[in-house]
């Protein structure tokens, strides 16, 4: 697994543009046109990657499921049975909680669910299994947080899986022979349509209620032209949900 994610981060952005510039110097001086040509690409990748702008164009065309409107979470009952959160790693050795914590990420799709499930009554089951082999569970992170900072109980956790895939069919795996096929997903927007379509291809009936917009418009100074450290962040999500886009139905069928 470790190898994996190294040459999956390797291969796509910012990690295949910083390959790049490595080529262009090494290049330098056996062929210095082909040096160029690569720094200018792996620049040029680097440079539209840290731009706002940019991450709200990419985003519009991923974030194609539409918010939940809160109007509709107190009849919610009627239209699933669950609420399902997806994990989304974990922060390791916490100094201030002196244990391993959610991801801001994670906290945002709990906090959502949260307020769901406090106004339809749905039970909530959270997905997620071990960070690289090791324990507590990302599933077992969130229920803990969940109880103590959001005063929600969970009631079902899976903490095997690794990968979006893994959270439908091992949550169908729970869920399922309990009759429970209607259900709410909270995932982020950009990470919503690969989280739908795997968890219909698992047999459920999927209510999305996706968090974290990129796609919206946050009137950045200069129209979001000029590079932010945290858009090179968002970049690196959106193409990766674009490769499993891809990939999904190529592998999972």
């Amino acid at each position: 697994m470790p190898f994996r994610y190294f040459i999956k981060n390797l291969l796509l952005p910012p990690g295949i543009f910083l390959l790049l510039l490595l080529f262009a110097w090494w290049l330098r001086h056996a062929r210095p046109r082909l040096s160029r040509a690569l720094f200018v690409i792996g620049l040029a990748g680097m440079w539209a990657m840290s731009l706002p702008i940019v991450v709200q164009w990419s985003a519009k065309g991923i974030e194609s499921i539409p918010p939940l409107p809160q109007d509709q979470w107190t009849t919610l009952a009627q239209r699933a049975d669950a609420i399902v959160i997806l994990g989304s790693g974990r922060e390791r050795n916490d100094p201030s909680w002196g244990a391993d914590i959610p991801t801001g990420v994670a906290l945002e799709r709990m906090r959502y669910a949260a307020r769901m499930s406090k106004a339809s009554g749905l039970p909530i089951l959270v997905t997620g299994g071990l960070h690289y082999g090791e324990p507590p569970s990302e599933a077992a992170i969130m229920a803990e947080s969940l109880r103590e900072d959001f005063g929600v109980t969970v009631r079902w956790q899976e903490g095997e899986s690794r990968t979006t895939w893994e959270n439908a069919t091992m949550t169908a795996a729970i869920l399922q022979p309990l009759g429970i096929k209607r259900i709410v997903v909270v995932t982020q927007a950009w990470h919503m349509p690969r989280s739908v379509w795997s968890f219909e291809k698992a047999g459920f009936s999927v209510v999305a209620a996706p968090v974290g917009f990129l796609s919206v418009d946050n009137a950045r100074p200069f129209g979001g032209w000029t590079p932010e450290s945290r858009a090179i962040w968002q970049s690196g999500q959106l193409l990766n949900e674009a490769a499993g886009l891809v990939a999904y139905p190529l592998f999972y069928r």
